[in-house]
């Protein structure tokens, strides 16, 4: 301490304002650690501490959990916005406690077409074809590319 004093003034600030910046860092570094980031209907693996039982998601809306073995997790991103995911033990104690943040799709190849007030979103990799279910969309463009993924779908399976 005595050596502290005997330091020039700005020296001292200057040591001050490094081990507030050293604090919040590693504030933010913590709270980036407890936060789960998956992208719209995306899937996205945790593991998960020893001895879960229970998972309890706060907004299924915003995000879906399934439980694998080996102790993992897979959370699915259902709709943007964030919530929480709780790992629960066999006696209710939390052994896991993280924010789950869905975020939109960063792909380069979206595009985003307005006509009016209606919205459409493509998938233009290489040539832009009906992106299956953005939420967002005008209810008739989604409904009408999602029922013809759904038809697709339903006849590559009868083939099998």
């Amino acid at each position: 301490m005595l050596v502290w004093r005997r330091l020039p003034r700005p020296i001292r600030y200057l040591g001050c304002a490094v081990l507030v910046a050293s604090a919040l860092g590693f504030a933010l570094a913590n709270a980036k650690a407890d936060t789960v980031n998956v992208m719209l209907d995306q899937a996205r693996v945790i593991k998960l501490p020893g001895g879960v039982a229970t998972i309890v998601i706060g907004n299924p809306l915003i995000a879906d959990g399934s439980l694998q073995s080996g102790g993992l997790l897979v959370v699915t991103g259902k709709g943007y916005g964030t919530t929480n995911l709780i790992a629960l033990d066999k006696a209710g104690r939390v052994l896991l406690d993280k924010d789950v943040t869905v975020t939109g799709p960063k792909a380069a190849d979206l595009v985003v077409v307005f006509k009016g007030i209606d919205r459409e979103s493509y998938s233009c990799a290489p040539e832009c074809m009906p992106r299956i279910g953005t939420l967002g969309d005008t209810p008739a463009y989604f409904g009408a590319v999602l029922n013809e993924t759904t038809a697709r779908s339903g006849q590559a399976a009868a083939t099998k």
